[in-house]
């Protein structure tokens, strides 16, 4: 079967897509290789948008259209993800003996916190920050040939540095 272009009294036939709305629908004509040149030329996507309209698009066009949270929000990703680590599935989390757990007033989480870093309960913060990097050095994606594995456990890094970023009082 053989598509004919969309174009009025048109015989050629129809292989090229045009839009027929501005919002990315997958709503489209056909039209032949002269007509798509025409209509390319006279297409203006902002065609009809006010200044306003054109930069929010623009900024959006920024994040892919897809809506953003703010790092605090309780749907941000890495507040879900160090909510659900506490499961510790891929066994990154160390259990701490009983001795120093009654030695502290650290909450659990900052305890996960500092046994993700394989650092001691009473460690300062300038040995956390410096632990802290040479992990994300480690563990960093493009050091491991983007291996999923070390993309989730520098998450999980990056999780417990902010918790005790966040513990400590640091800016």
């Amino acid at each position: 079967m053989k598509i004919i272009c969309d174009w009025d009294n048109c015989k050629s036939p129809g292989i090229y897509k045009a839009p027929v709305e501005r919002d990315n629908s997958k709503k489209f004509r056909l039209l032949c290789l002269e007509h798509i040149k025409i209509f390319n030329k006279k297409w203006n996507y902002f065609e009809n948008m006010n200044d306003q309209e054109i930069e929010f698009f623009v900024k959006s066009d920024l994040t892919w259209h897809k809506s953003t949270k703010t790092f605090g929000s309780s749907e941000n990703f890495f507040n879900i993800l160090w909510n659900n680590a506490l499961e510790d599935k891929l066994n990154i989390f160390k259990s701490s003996n009983f001795k120093e757990f009654k030695k502290t007033k650290l909450s659990n989480t900052d305890r996960d916190a500092f046994d993700i870093l394989d650092l001691k309960y009473d460690t300062k913060w300038e040995e956390i920050h410096k632990k802290f990097k040479i992990l994300v050095k480690k563990y960093h994606p493009d050091k491991n040939q983007g291996n999923k594995k070390f993309e989730d456990k520098l998450k999980k890094i990056t999780l417990a540095y902010s918790q005790l970023k966040t513990t400590m009082g640091k800016k």
